[in-house]
């Protein structure tokens, strides 16, 4: 009997890719077939790292996994997931905060195509309250990010985020 594959989709800005997001692509790397990593490449969006930094991080990160793509998208979700023949996408929720919006962006896209299911999954214990916009802003205030981000991920953003700090 032949099984076919199934193939997810875990978009997101991934700026920077944290411990939070490498969690979750861990995790369902073992239950999906392939999953497709989507990085989001909004031209509305101010991102601290470019399209092709964010790219060139994710891709080092997922060496290790012969199931995991890196893409950069700059349109809807959807779209990608009906070109790449994926039915699920993966979204990580830290809180309910997170799951509220989710869940409306879920309730958008099954509106856009019908064939994608979203998948919620929470994040670890440990990675609770790791969100980008908190981790750039203790990297530039040069507080320790070393168990929020890989070492490579930190080394780049510790370099991008040292700008002298003005005297008060």
């Amino acid at each position: 009997m032949l099984t076919a594959m199934l193939r997810a989709l875990y978009p997101g800005s991934f700026d920077p890719p944290t411990n939070g997001h490498l969690n979750i692509i861990q995790r369902c790397a073992r239950i999906f077939d392939e999953i497709e990593v989507v990085i989001a490449d909004n031209p509305n969006k101010h991102y601290t790292f470019s399209a092709a930094e964010r790219f060139e991080m994710m891709q080092q990160l997922m060496r290790a996994y012969d199931n995991i793509t890196v893409h950069i998208w700059d349109r809807l979700v959807v779209e990608f997931a009906a070109k790449a023949g994926a039915r699920v996408m993966i979204r990580g929720v830290r809180a309910l905060q997170d799951f509220e919006y989710e869940f409306e962006l879920s309730l958008l896209n099954k509106g856009l195509n019908q064939s994608v299911e979203t998948i919620f999954v929470p994040t670890d214990p440990q990675y609770f309250v790791l969100r980008s916009s908190a981790i750039k802003e203790l990297a530039r205030l040069g507080g320790d990010i070393s168990n929020m981000v890989p070492v490579s991920v930190a080394d780049r953003l510790r370099e991008k985020m040292s700008r002298p700090l003005r005297e008060a």
